[in-house]
């Protein structure tokens, strides 16, 4: 018969046995999360830089910067290359929010859908990000990004609205 410290010490070491495989199989299930993770930001990445692309491209045609009688080599040499490329190409006519990147057109969402001009603060959890001051700040870059391109006007510091566009109206931007 075994007694009952011994049946206690084995007991105790099986449940340490089991807490140390779990713990492998945790470290495992986090380092599979971290590299699907990876693979999400890298696709996400790939599917705006296409986006962006392709609005480029649609805005150059709609522009009609490409002549009818120009060769490949010069359509190549006045498309933008990836180095210094624009992420929220400036308003114009025509141009829809849909060009923009997720980001910035839920931004532009909120903003339209607010009933007066708006903060940084007032549109990050709206975005449905956490409101820390990192991503207040980082949310507040972005507005004066879609300011100095024209969607966006900061009527007073910090309170964003839609852009005035259209005849008679004033399309000054914040300085």
């Amino acid at each position: 018969m075994v007694s009952l410290p011994e049946e206690l010490q084995a007991r105790e070491a099986a449940a340490r046995r089991r807490v140390e495989e779990l713990q492998a199989e945790a470290a495992e299930l986090a380092l599979r999360l971290e590299r699907a993770r990876e693979d999400l930001s890298r696709l996400e990445i790939t599917r705006e830089t296409v986006a962006q692309v392709l609005a480029e491209l649609s805005a150059a045609e709609a522009e009609g910067n490409v002549a009818a009688g120009d060769t490949p080599e010069a359509k190549e040499s006045s498309m933008p290359h990836g180095v210094g490329a624009m992420v929220v190409p400036p308003w114009r006519e025509g141009l829809v929010v849909a060009v923009l990147p997720d980001v910035y057109r839920d931004i532009v969402e909120v903003i339209a859908d607010a009933p007066g001009p708006v903060q940084a603060k007032q549109i990050v959890p709206r975005i449905g990000l956490p409101t820390t001051t990192g991503k207040i700040e980082t949310t507040r870059s972005k507005l004066k990004r879609l300011v100095e391109r024209g969607w966006l006007d900061e009527d007073s510091p910090g309170r964003f609205t839609l852009a005035r566009r259209g005849p008679g109206r004033d399309r000054s931007n914040s300085r």
